[in-house]
């Protein structure tokens, strides 16, 4: 899908649309981390901030109705993508703003110190049960993420010139381009990316979506995808071949992102598994694997959490 182009070959640019509590965003981790690490140097990637949940969205009258319906929900989207789920969902997320600020103020401190920091809030939801919905909760779950400057975070978190950084992600996310508009579900993907409707009648786009930027145009690969799909969106524009994921040797892997999923070991790891310092976390879809570092502050692991052999 091709429009108007908007930079030069040099100077692609790939632009994750996704929120830190969507279950899909989630699922679609292994692939995205895999696609980030394999053109690093090559595109400039951006992430915008759906707000998945809104101020504007409407109360649920039966709250537990709504949890049992949620937790079903999340349930089959990970029979599809394999990530992990937690046991128990507190409740569902009552605003993604919280989070949102905290990943936007993150970035800041640099790329690895961001990716740290919304792994965390991605994590509260599905490994905690406990969505880091308020701004209390989104910077205690992040807390002791290495690396971090904590107070620093909550000081930008709360101010003025991030709020307008997501207000403008929030707008960006309601305006999408004409390509992701005719898009339909084909059959090809359980989440094919159809764009989803706003309380006001507008449209947004679905999560995750990437959309790629470049001097021949711009193409979207909207919802949960192949690696392979993204990977040949993305080398077509930055004329580059679109290779297989960088896989790291399990201890390397496990240093370098501090947590990981089992489809995300599978695609971004190759040997035996798990490195012999590996921290197990179970939950109901499987197990997180985290890196001695990250397991001494990760709220989960504090819970008293189940611990890899």
């Amino acid at each position: 899908m091709t429009s108007q182009p908007g930079t030069d070959r040099a100077t692609v640019e790939v632009v994750e649309y996704t929120d830190p509590l969507c279950p899909w965003s989630w699922g679609a981790e292994p692939v995205l981390r895999g696609l980030r690490a394999t053109f690093a140097g090559r595109v400039r990637w951006r992430r915008v901030f759906c707000i998945l949940f809104d101020h504007d969205d409407d109360p649920a009258p039966d709250a537990a109705a709504e949890i049992r319906w949620y937790s079903r929900y999340v349930e089959d989207i990970a029979r599809h993508t394999q990530a992990p789920r937690a046991f128990d969902l507190s409740r569902v997320a009552a605003s993604s703003w919280p989070a949102s600020l905290v990943a936007k103020a993150a970035e800041a401190q640099g790329a690895e110190v961001a990716e740290r920091v919304l792994r965390r809030l991605r994590e509260s939801v599905f490994v905690l049960g406990e969505p880091a919905d308020t701004p209390a909760l989104a910077r205690s779950v992040v807390r002791g993420v290495p690396g971090l400057d904590l107070e620093r975070l909550a000081a930008d978190a709360s101010s003025a010139a991030v709020l307008d950084q997501v207000r403008a992600d929030h707008a960006e996310a309601r305006s999408p381009v004409r390509e992701v508009l005719s898009v339909r579900d084909d059959g090809s993907s359980p989440h094919p990316g159809v764009p989803k409707e706003t309380p006001d009648g507008g449209r947004r786009y679905a999560l995750p979506t990437l959309l790629v930027r470049s001097a021949p145009g711009v193409r979207v690969v909207p919802g949960w995808r192949s690696y392979d799909t993204y990977a040949s969106a993305i080398g077509s524009q930055a004329g580059v071949p679109a290779t297989a994921p960088v896989r790291l040797a399990p201890a390397e892997a496990l240093a370098r992102y501090g947590s990981l999923t089992e489809p995300e070991r599978r695609l971004l790891t190759h040997g035996a598994w798990p490195p012999a310092d590996a921290v197990r976390v179970d939950t109901a879809g499987g197990p997180l694997w985290l890196h001695p570092e990250e397991a001494r502050a990760h709220p989960a692991v504090g819970r008293g959490a189940p611990a890899a052999p």
